[in-house]
């Protein structure tokens, strides 16, 4: 829960989720929709499926033992990279193995003055190297969590505490201030002439050291270290969702809502059927495209008229590479949102996982946009419908799971519940 996510934010799904599955084998036994509804709203949701995954493997084929070394952590579970199998098995199970996370790295490019870019792999190798080389043999839990904490609570990445640090005496990058500022001293006083200073290494080339090209900015002290490469460009997509409505039992609206790949990005989600759109398509290009789609999808002509363009909602997605790299690419896309009356099947058979939802929103946000987290999924009085349980339906361009409830069905008893009625009459 701690990957790309804060302590605060995290405590209190901590301990939802202790509470509801206090053992392996109670997570193993769950589904990934419970898993998803407890984990709703914390992100990255594939944390929770690979972390159910792991239950599932060390119940069903390591005979309900956790691996106990970095080594078999990383090697034999499922989204454990090498700072989460350090973690574990220095803090849990007591191995004199080290760690490198963000805190981790920026204490030690500060103590070793390395300016190269803190995510090229020879300086990650080496931060590891060093993290393994200073971790203390006796108690490799406490050290790594008070590395962890000097990080966070010192060593800040911006406004450190340099005067408070226990490790201030070893710091270079701290001794290349004070020497930068005694050389401005002495260039102001006229002493010395005007020359670029030299690095303490010494070696031409050097994957540690800073680029020759960037400067020391003496206004930034020691947040100088660590360095990190420019942001890449983010990826522009874009997407047509299609919002399919009708009638249901007595008047009722439905709409269609589908699951996302398992694998992938937000994966086992549920969302409005959308389709990838080529850069550059005008509206009318749009919607024959989503036609296509939906044609492929129900096995029905779709009149390609009866779809009316709503409009677009941008969206910011971080895409991550592997188990805990920082974010990869932040695309921001364009969702046109397309609504559809939608006809069953003339042969009377539903398509998968129509559900019937009523939105609620308040008076000056009926759909709910302005916190586009869930719309609510509650019955109206009288419909015959159940007030509680039923997924909800994600806002326009936001694939979500199901909205907390205190009676999660299962995708079978939903279906069942949706079309145990009449045909209803097509909107």
């Amino acid at each position: 829960m701690l990957q790309q996510t804060q302590v605060a934010t995290v405590i209190d799904y901590y301990n939802r989720w202790m509470q509801k599955w206090p053992t392996l084998q109670a997570l193993a036994e769950a589904s990934l929709e419970e898993v998803n509804e407890l984990w709703a709203g914390l992100g990255y949701y594939s944390r929770g499926k690979r972390l159910q995954e792991a239950a599932r493997k060390v119940v069903s084929e390591l005979a309900g033992q956790m691996p106990r070394t970095a080594e078999d952590l990383q090697k034999l579970l499922p989204g454990v990279g090498r700072y989460t199998a350090g973690a574990i098995a220095s803090i849990s199970y007591g191995q004199a193995t080290g760690v490198v996370d963000g805190n981790v790295i920026r204490v030690l490019c500060r103590l070793r003055c390395i300016g190269a870019d803190s995510s090229s792999p020879p300086v990650i190798d080496r931060l590891w190297a060093m993290a393994n080389a200073l971790v203390d043999r006796s108690r490799p839990g406490d050290f790594n969590q008070a590395l962890m904490e000097l990080g966070a609570t010192v060593c800040t990445p911006k406004a450190p505490l340099c005067g408070e640090c226990p490790v201030k005496q070893h710091c270079r990058a701290r001794l290349r201030v004070e020497k930068e500022l005694a050389l401005a001293s002495r260039k102001l006083l006229g002493k010395l002439p005007v020359v670029p200073d030299v690095e303490d290494c010494g070696v031409g080339g050097c994957p540690l050291c800073p680029p020759a090209a960037e400067l020391w900015d003496s206004s930034l002290g020691v947040t100088n270290f660590p360095r990190k490469a420019a942001k890449k460009q983010p990826r522009v997509e874009q997407t047509a969702t299609c919002v399919l409505e009708r009638r249901g039992r007595r008047g009722a609206l439905e709409y269609l809502i589908v699951q996302r790949p398992s694998s992938g990005l937000l994966a086992g989600l549920w969302e409005f059927p959308s389709v990838p759109l080529a850069p550059g398509l005008q509206q009318e290009q749009q919607r024959e495209v989503l036609v296509d789609h939906l044609q492929a999808w129900a096995g029905q002509p779709v009149a390609a008229g009866s779809l009316r363009f709503i409009g677009e909602v941008l969206r910011a997605c971080e895409r991550q590479r592997g188990e805990e790299s920082g974010p990869a690419t932040v695309g921001v896309g364009d969702l046109p949102g397309w609504l559809c009356p939608w006809r069953p099947p003339k042969s009377g058979s539903p398509p998968p996982y129509s559900l019937p939802l009523t939105p609620e929103g308040s008076p000056g946000d009926p759909w709910g946009l302005a916190q586009p987290q869930h719309l609510s999924c509650r019955a109206p009085s009288g419909s015959g419908g159940r007030s509680q349980g039923q997924r909800a339906a994600p806002a326009l361009g936001h694939s979500s799971p199901s909205a907390p409830s205190s009676g999660l069905r299962t995708r079978r008893d939903a279906l069942r519940d949706s079309w145990d009625h009449p045909a209803p009459t097509p909107w």
